[in-house]
């Protein structure tokens, strides 16, 4: 009995871990993220930059391009400051709980984070409620890595 319990009890502490390596990323087929834009440049030039493949640079499954050397030697350095939330998806689609394809440049930087929107009026949508949008999208979020993620 003890050995039973003892198993239930490792099989219920593996089911979180099992389930926190998944993820859920925006990608094309070749597993660029962003459609190759510079995710640095959202932050240090205020606009989408289209990155360059010879800067390219994999980080937990997704590839990036980067515009210069700076912008990849600052993404390598602190790659969770300047990812896309939610995986580069819709962040207004993901506080209703759906993914959502995004256009660059409907993007925003939200308490330091760049949000992409599926376009700008969606992206206006969202901000009459910004707040409250992000809170159900991070809300979301998990649910939806754990469902759709591998």
């Amino acid at each position: 009995m003890r050995k039973l319990l003892s198993s239930l009890l490792l099989l219920a502490l593996a089911l979180p871990a099992a389930a926190q390596t998944k993820s859920l990323l925006n990608l094309d087929k070749a597993g660029l993220a962003i459609q190759g834009y510079d995710p640095v440049a959202f932050f240090t030039d205020h606009k989408p930059v289209m990155g360059r493949a010879e800067l390219g640079y994999r980080h937990n499954g997704a590839l990036y391009y980067f515009a210069s050397r700076e912008h990849r030697d600052a993404f390598k350095a602190d790659p969770a400051k300047y990812e896309p939330a939610f995986g580069g998806y819709c962040a207004f689609g993901v506080s209703r709980n759906k993914l959502v394809e995004i256009d660059v440049e409907a993007f925003q930087i939200v308490d330091g984070k760049l949000l992409l929107q599926y376009s700008k009026s969606v992206r206006e949508d969202f901000n009459k409620d910004a707040a409250g949008n992000l809170a159900k999208a991070n809300t979301n979020w998990p649910g939806l890595v754990d469902k759709k993620g591998k």
